[in-house]
């Protein structure tokens, strides 16, 4: 095969593959690494004898986030405070985004086992038949597709309760914004659910908080929130993997907010300040 055509079936597959390595690994950062192991690989093959190179892409990206993901556990059980996955702003457009998952359900993802994640992923976003995934996890396609149905029945259960268009979550999400730069403790509180949370991933680098629940918890936490971690600057309304919210600067440092919705009320805060999540951020 041409080096150049050799060039052009990776760099079709790319997208792609670095979506499935993010969903995998819950970080652009890891699945970048992933996916440039697996051009290596590819550009060291013979790719005459490989008749199918997605599939054959696939598998290779599959098993390397396989091997990653029994140390990240390890790491993540060692990790100071709440662990969030890397947030991922992006346009409509981008090509991380055709499979539609949310932050909310990367979340659910996280409590899955390895192998789940891997059937459900690769089954139900990914479109691959069980007996391919079959052979990519090592494991039987009857195992393969308990082991998917196990997933679905975990992510099935958070997924959001009431769907509103995505245009009245952005003018919500815009509102909670200007409420909290506000101060203002009806407006707050009239927009949170009773049993709202808020989680906050410093990495141990920026102070962050434990899990606070309950809606006056949250209420008082926002109201006072310039009070407790100085001026908010607001840099833009943004998508994070899928939720409305926005990046801002607060007391100097910068961080993402995203909004889960539970029709009208916010059910979920997923704040992320660790710089090493942050860093490939387009502040503009």
């Amino acid at each position: 095969m041409p080096p150049d055509r050799h060039t052009e079936i990776f760099e079709t597959q790319w997208p792609r593959l670095l979506r499935l390595g993010y969903r995998m690994l819950g970080s652009r950062h890891d699945a970048e690494d992933v996916v440039q192991e697996a051009y290596l690989r590819w550009h060291h093959s013979d790719q005459g004898a490989v008749l199918e190179p997605a599939a054959w892409l696939t598998r290779v990206v599959s098993r390397l986030c396989l091997d990653q993901m029994k140390s990240a556990r390890a790491r993540r059980e060692a990790y100071p405070g709440t662990w969030l996955p890397e947030p991922l702003i992006e346009p409509e457009e981008d090509a991380m985004r055709p499979d539609n998952l949310t932050l909310t359900l990367m979340m659910a993802l996280e409590r899955l086992s390895p192998l789940e994640r891997a059937a459900f992923l690769l089954h139900d976003v990914f479109g691959q038949p069980l007996e391919e995934i079959a052979t990519t996890i090592g494991r039987s396609p009857a195992a393969t597709r308990q082991l998917a149905s196990r997933a679905r029945a975990h992510v099935k259960l958070d997924r959001p309760r009431q769907e509103i268009p995505r245009e009245r979550r952005d003018s919500l999400a815009r509102a909670f914004f200007d409420a909290c730069l506000s101060g203002d403790a009806e407006r707050l509180g009239a927009m949170l659910a009773s049993d709202v949370s808020v989680q906050s991933d410093g990495g141990g680098k920026i102070r962050a908080f434990d899990i606070i629940r309950g809606s006056d918890r949250v209420r008082r936490l926002f109201q006072g929130i310039t009070r407790k971690f100085g001026p908010i600057e607001l840099l833009r309304m943004v998508s994070i993997d899928g939720l409305p919210g926005y990046l801002t600067r607060v007391g100097g440092i910068l961080q993402t907010t995203a909004l889960e919705f539970d029709g009208e009320r916010i059910a979920n805060i997923y704040i992320t300040r660790n710089p090493d999540k942050l860093d490939g951020i387009a502040l503009h």
